[in-house]
């Protein structure tokens, strides 16, 4: 699953970061799933994730145990029962495929 089309816009990495956390939305990621997940080296993530930070599009939590990171929920699309939310991440990987 992807991020809402509106949160996009944003530089690659920070997409890509979206991307993930939206996908594992309940359990949250550690840094290293992220790190797993993204194509990216330590610092371009971590400076993604002080901008998705600074934006509020992301939520830290450090309760017990390790560091686990959450995406805001008006990042994470709604499920539509219709095949509207599988034609929209076609034609986005499309787009992003193409650089449109």
């Amino acid at each position: 699953m992807q991020a809402k089309r509106e949160y996009r816009d944003r530089d690659e990495t920070e997409v890509s970061v979206l991307d993930a956390l939206v996908d594992r939305t309940d359990e949250g990621m550690t840094v290293f799933e992220l790190r797993t997940d993204v194509e990216a080296d330590i610092d371009d993530l971590e400076t993604a994730l002080a901008e998705l930070k600074e934006a509020g599009l992301i939520a830290v939590e450090n309760d017990d145990g390790p560091m686990r990171i959450y995406p805001d929920e008006r990042v994470v699309p709604e499920f539509d029962s219709g095949n509207t939310a599988d034609e929209a991440s076609f034609i986005d990987r499309i787009r992003d495929r193409f650089g449109v």
